[in-house]
């Protein structure tokens, strides 16, 4: 046994660190499989994709789900109970506050169809009446206005709709929509008719409140029991030809021009009625309403003038004929457009 290593000891010893050997290439596992140290990284990131997706996906899903149930929970079906019954409730919203809140503007316009040399103008009365009566006295006959608009707004929102139904399914499908603005006057002539004889009892109390001075009664539940204890029940009626002859013409032409304009403003509008929001609808549907307002107490005026004379005017026992004979030969044919700017 040598006491020095050999030259193949010294040979195997040092070649591994000298930097002048060459050594064989070795594989190298790592470069082979290069993403074999983070298949579990790979793994659990592909697992969080999947989820973040998944999620996405449930979230539409529930959104959608939501939408329809949401739907379903606020949908009214056409023509059912809950529609007449929400018609109902608009048009009594629509008609009882909107007509309460003019009571100054009907008030001066019920006074100068009395007697048009009673005030020059608006501002005029207001303020006579409003230093005599303060602002109580601008706003006298507001309390038959609400209840009688109250109740003509409820029976013709509902009544249009319900005849309209009636109406269609009569003439059937293909001829409803052929003779559509017939059927929408059909339909809002009936309704009218029967909405005006639960307003007619309280506009024949708002119009005497209104044109006498003082007035006669204090409010509602004081002027039915005052007209009645001297006239009957007929004294509350009186007026209804007239009213029937203003309100009937007028609501013919409010619900066909309104329904008519809205679709000529919807042809003209880029998409459909469907593709607008809420509040767009609304500011056409307002659009309309005031083209209409304005063609209708055109038509109607003539008669409203009357309704306020009848009620004012006529005697205990006249008929009806006469009392109108009379009063058109008082004022001629330019007095029946008295009020008609206020209007």
């Amino acid at each position: 046994m040598a006491l020095f290593p050999n030259h193949n000891a010294l040979q195997e010893c040092f070649t591994q660190t000298s930097p002048f050997v060459s050594r064989p290439a070795q594989s190298n596992p790592v470069n082979r499989h290069p993403r074999d140290a983070f298949q579990t990284w790979s793994a659990a990131d592909d697992v969080k994709g999947k989820a973040s997706q998944l999620s996405v996906e449930a979230q539409r899903e529930y959104s959608k789900a939501s939408g329809v149930a949401q739907a379903k929970a606020n949908k009214i079906e056409l023509y059912s109970g809950k529609y007449y019954a929400a018609c109902i409730a608009g048009g009594v919203v629509a008609c009882g506050l909107t007509h309460t809140a003019v009571t100054p503007l009907d008030l001066v316009k019920c006074r100068r169809q009395v007697d048009a040399k009673m005030y020059k103008g608006n501002l005029e009365a207001w303020g006579k009446i409003g230093r005599a009566e303060g602002i109580r006295g601008i706003f006298t006959g507001w309390g038959p206005t609400f209840v009688g608009y109250s109740i003509q707004g409820g029976l013709k929102y509902g009544g249009y709709e319900y005849f309209k139904k009636f109406y269609a399914d009569l003439a059937g499908e293909e001829a409803a929509q052929k003779y559509k603005t017939s059927l929408y006057l059909a339909a809002s002539a009936s309704a009218e008719f029967i909405a005006d004889i639960g307003l007619c009892p309280l506009e024949a109390v708002k119009v005497r409140i209104q044109t006498t001075i003082p007035p006669f009664a204090k409010g509602t539940f004081d002027g039915i029991p005052k007209i009645t204890s001297t006239e009957g029940t007929a004294g509350l009626y009186k007026g209804l030809y007239p009213l029937w002859g203003r309100q009937v013409p007028y609501t013919m032409m409010k619900f066909a021009s309104f329904e008519n304009v809205i679709e000529m403003i919807y042809d003209r509008l880029p998409g459909q009625k469907s593709d607008y929001g809420k509040s767009a609808q609304t500011t056409v549907s307002f659009a309309g309403g005031y083209i209409a307002g304005i063609l209708c107490a055109i038509v109607s005026h003539p008669a409203d003038v009357m309704v306020s004379k009848l009620n004012a005017n006529r005697q205990p026992g006249e008929a009806f004929g006469a009392a109108t004979s009379r009063i058109y030969k008082s004022i001629g044919f330019s007095g029946l457009w008295n009020g008609l700017p206020i209007r």
